[in-house]
């Protein structure tokens, strides 16, 4: 089922890399007491992933900062080796990347798409904001 406004984000693992090594973190953990936006693309990398959707969240933080906002967090079908170069190319210093290495994360949200043989199941294109672990907006791109 597609996660929709009011809902709880659903007990689940999130994945990232720092110096000592890939590391998981429970999502009631990364947004108990957090008002964020977790936005989910289809693949780091990507031409559009790389060049429209990363890099506003990336210029625009401290303004999201003034509207309350204390995390930004991606989320992508990669293992946290990519995300962590991807967020280090993009210079997302200020940006959670998290990893979705199986798709879990995603298809617990229902926002998994097939997107054929070449690209396999990945996430679609949204933005949720999330305050205290609840959906409070969200936006779903099929594309």
């Amino acid at each position: 089922m597609k996660i929709k406004e009011g809902d709880k984000i659903p007990s689940i693992d999130f994945f990232y890399l720092d110096e000592s090594g890939p590391k998981k973190i429970k999502s009631t953990e990364l947004l108990n007491n957090h008002k964020a936006i977790i936005i989910g693309v289809p693949g780091a990398f990507t031409k559009v992933c790389s060049v429209k959707h990363l890099p506003g969240y990336v210029k625009n933080f401290e303004a999201a900062k003034q509207k309350g906002i204390t995390k930004i967090i991606c989320i992508s079908v990669n293992d946290p080796n990519v995300m962590k170069a991807w967020g280090e190319s993009a210079g997302a210093d200020n940006i959670d990347m998290l990893s979705d290495g199986d798709c879990s994360i995603t298809k617990a949200l229902g926002l998994d798409k097939d997107y054929g043989r070449n690209f396999g199941v990945r996430s679609k294109r949204y933005a949720l904001i999330v305050d205290n672990e609840k959906c409070i907006r969200c936006t779903h791109c099929v594309k």
